[in-house]
């Protein structure tokens, strides 16, 4: 597992996907102080650095403002290697869009593998009742891996 003291925010490099060890040996995302299992936070996981299989998906059409629509979204669980012995990692991000311009998801089924990649908008920052100014609006989405 990698251990990394921060995100690359304005380095120029993609930040990481950050979920926390704990000295029990599980990991978690998003990370917390203390572990499922009462254990101090010991170290950083990068989660670019592992695939994840879709657990289930589902398309929101009522979006809120900024936020494509439909918007795909699935519930990821993470392969953490066969090492690894504690409780699932799980996420919820929305589908990567098609590198073809379309605008287009890619197509998801559970059980697919996909890959966390990092995206600069996850919504439009002017669209809201917020100051786009007053809060980040970079996050990873999930891509199918190619076979």
């Amino acid at each position: 597992m990698s251990d990394h003291a921060s995100d690359t925010a304005g380095s120029g490099e993609e930040p990481i996907f950050e979920a926390a060890e704990y000295a029990g040996g599980a990991v978690s995302y998003p990370p917390h102080p203390v572990g499922p299992d009462g254990t101090e936070r010991v170290g950083t996981v990068d989660l670019r650095e592992h695939e994840a299989r879709v657990i289930t998906w589902t398309m929101s059409t009522a979006t809120p403002p900024g936020v494509r629509e439909p918007n795909s979204l699935a519930i990821v669980e993470f392969e953490m290697g066969d090492d690894y012995d504690g409780p699932p990692v799980r996420a919820l991000g929305q589908i990567a869009e098609r590198e073809d311009d379309s605008g287009e998801t890619f197509d998801v089924a559970i059980e697919d593998r996909v890959e966390p990649v990092h995206a600069d908008e996850l919504r439009e920052p002017g669209a809201g009742i917020r100051e786009p100014e007053s809060q980040s609006w970079d996050g990873f989405r999930f891509r199918p891996v190619e076979e």
